[in-house]
Formats: C-alpha cells, sequence, structure tokens
C-alpha cells in the first residue's frame, strides 16, 4: 500500500514521516508563502496541472478533464537527489525533475474550478516540502491541438540537492539499490515507464534508465 495518500498528505503525517529520516524540508510558513505567491500569479481561466512524473499515474487530486500534452523547453531529468522518499542518506535515490532544452510530453489535469485552491495547495505539500522545484506556470499543448497555461515544478538548481550527473548509467544504478519512506526508487521509474506506455509515450531516457536496471538486476 503506498504511503502517499490525500489523507496524509492533509494532515500532515507524511512530512512529518519525512522528518524522521532527516528530509531538510522546508517549514510550513515557507511552502505556504510559495504556494501564496504562485496562486496570486495563476493565469485567468481554468486551472490546469501539467505532470511528468508520479502525476501520471498517482495525481491524487479530482480533475475534470485530462489530456496527454506536452511542454516546449523542458525534458525529464533524474537530477533531484533524494535522501528520504525513495531513498535514504546512505543510499541515496533519484527522483524526476525538469530541465531546460528539448520537450517532455506528460498529462494536463484541470481541476474543477470550486477546489481549484485547496487542491492545488495540497500539491505544494506533495511537491514543495522539500523546496527542490521552482513551481512556474508554462503554456502546454493538449493533443487536440489548444493550448492552455498549467502549473508545473521545474529544477531549482541551486538547491542542496540538485545533481549535475543525472545520465541514465549514473541514475540507473542509484535507482537500482535505493530505498526510503515510499518504498524502493525502482519502482518509481517503473511505474512511470508503464504510465508512459500506457498513453503511448516513449521517452528514451527513461526507456535507458529501464535498461540499466534490469541490467544490473541480471548482473545479481
Amino acid at each position: 500500500m503506498t504511503i502517499l495518500t490525500r489523507e496524509n498528505l492533509r494532515n500532515g503525517s507524511l512530512r512529518r514521516r519525512m522528518n524522521l529520516v532527516a528530509h531538510p524540508g522546508w517549514s510550513d510558513e515557507r511552502v505556504e508563502e510559495s504556494f501564496a505567491h504562485a496562486w496570486d500569479s495563476r493565469p485567468e481561466g481554468p486551472t490546469w496541472v501539467f505532470g511528468y512524473g508520479s502525476l501520471i499515474w498517482n495525481p491524487l487530486m479530482p480533475f475534470e478533464d485530462q489530456h496527454t500534452a506536452t511542454l516546449a523547453g523542458w525534458h525529464r531529468s533524474f537530477c533531484l537527489r533524494s535522501i528520504s522518499g525513495r531513498g535514504s542518506p546512505e543510499r541515496p535515490g533519484r527522483v524526476l525533475s525538469l530541465m531546460p532544452g528539448g520537450a517532455v510530453q506528460g498529462v494536463a489535469l484541470r481541476l474543477p474550478e470550486a477546489d481549484a485552491r485547496d487542491e492545488v495547495r495540497m500539491l505544494w505539500t506533495r511537491e514543495m516540502t522539500g523546496g527542490g522545484y521552482h513551481p512556474q506556470w508554462q503554456a502546454v499543448q493538449l493533443e487536440d491541438g489548444r493550448s492552455v497555461t498549467a502549473i508545473t515544478f521545474v529544477a531549482n538548481p541551486d538547491h542542496p540537492q540538485h545533481e549535475q550527473d543525472a545520465c541514465a548509467e549514473t541514475v540507473a544504478r542509484l535507482v537500482a539499490v535505493a530505498k526510503g519512506v515510499f518504498g524502493p526508487n525502482i519502482d518509481y521509474v517503473l511505474s512511470l515507464d508503464q504510465a508512459l506506455r500506457e498513453r503511448g509515450l516513449h521517452d528514451p531516457y527513461v526507456e535507458a534508465i529501464v535498461r540499466g536496471i534490469r541490467d544490473a538486476q541480471a548482473e545479481g
């Protein structure tokens, strides 16, 4: 059973659990300040969220519409070191972020307007507790050709857990042995790969990491 649920996001138990393993998290006040700044700068119209990682297969939020979508100018990168959620200080794992360049396909979710503020605030608890991202409103193109503006989370290169070496070989080696509060790091990568394939999407970078993990497993 996954530890990441709406209930433990809402009641703070997930945050407390992560802090027990020395997660260098932001204070509640700093998370709230970050959220308020982003929410005040949101564009007019429906509230959209762009997911490129676990939000694809485990969004944990109600939505009224969803589409495969493309965000230009960014690409997936396992450049964020995880010493809590998917790793430990002794065996750090890696989780996704977005780095400049290229394009990334994911999912755009349109939130019910009546609940949008509360849902995005809960998303901040999920994504910004560690301060590892820069939240940004970005234009994404939906599969039907429309362009919408969605909140997404891109890399924060100044964060102490940001890693320069995010090549597939390095990531596969670390992921193969890392485990944290959310479970084995490998589960995260395989869930991403499966979610992309179910949508008919292919990311050569993710696929190379999966091959590297399987090669490491085969070698024992």
